[in-house]
């Protein structure tokens, strides 16, 4: 009897276990490396292409495949998968020696030595108003505000061309992926953006809640493309959306973080 109950046990704990095992996922923020200027901060571009860096992105690619992601997100349309499809399947090395940007150097690169069949891209574009911002808080005369926006922008840009200059794209994922970037990411729409505007005029909290919606649907597209067969994803995305993104698994039991410096330990 002893027995029985003891097995009884065993069994309702290995339930509990597999009932309550989180999702892991590799939530990779990063700075475009294709640098195509659609960000309000322009930054230098840094080269991707260098023989150090593509030895890196060998390095990185090689530690992610080791860690192992069922699937790989990226910051393409979901309204192109077809698209994103035929470009996967494009001569590869091709790809590699021509296009810059984060998806083919490094996403792309790590789904095929993992043999993917695909990648799956999760963009949802909304409207980002900046010039109306730039208007509303121009009309309701917000000089300190229009100041803080300023210095804010430039501070940026000035603190990663200083970075892009000095470091190693290794140090520089692993700089996206910091507290520090994150809460930087996320806090000039609180500060700045929301604040835009007479108390009639909320073109600045529309645009915080248009981020917010685009991120809010990718993070969807997360959940319901996340298969219960996958046990481990890599999300690779600009790093303002990758900061969001954490905010919205910070209260999802389902998913835990793998921090990218984990990985490439």
């Amino acid at each position: 009897m002893h027995k029985i109950i003891l097995l009884l046990a065993i069994i309702t704990l290995n339930l509990t276990s597999a009932q309550t095992k989180k999702k892991q996922i590799l939530l990779i923020g990063t700075f475009h490396y294709a640098n195509p200027g659609l960000d309000v901060a322009k930054v230098k571009t840094f080269n991707v292409m260098s023989e150090k860096s593509q030895k890196e992105l060998e390095i990185m690619s090689d530690k992610i495949k080791k860690f192992g992601p069922d699937k790989i997100f990226v910051e393409w349309k979901f309204s192109k998968q077809a698209e994103l499809d035929k470009y996967y399947n494009k001569n590869t090395d091709s790809l590699l020696k021509k296009d810059l940007n984060e998806i083919t150097q490094l996403a792309l690169r790590t789904a095929k030595k993992l043999n993917h069949k695909k990648m799956y891209g999760i963009d949802y574009r909304t409207r980002f108003p900046y010039d109306s911002l730039m208007m509303s808080m121009e009309k309701a005369n917000q000089k300190d505000l229009m100041k803080k926006n300023t210095e804010s922008t430039e501070r940026f840009v000035k603190d990663n061309n200083e970075r892009m200059a000095k470091s190693s794209l290794t140090d520089l994922m692993l700089y996206y992926n910091e507290k520090a970037s994150n809460e930087d990411n996320i806090q000039w729409y609180l500060e700045v953006a929301n604040r835009t505007g007479n108390p009639d005029d909320f073109t600045g909290a529309s645009l915080v809640s248009n981020w917010y919606k685009r991120n809010l649907y990718m993070y969807s597209l997360v959940q319901k493309l996340t298969e219960s067969t996958d046990n481990k994803i890599m999300v690779l995305l600009g790093a303002g959306h990758a900061a969001m993104l954490r905010e919205f698994l910070a209260h999802d039991p389902e998913f835990e973080i793998v921090e990218l410096s984990t990985v490439l330990k």
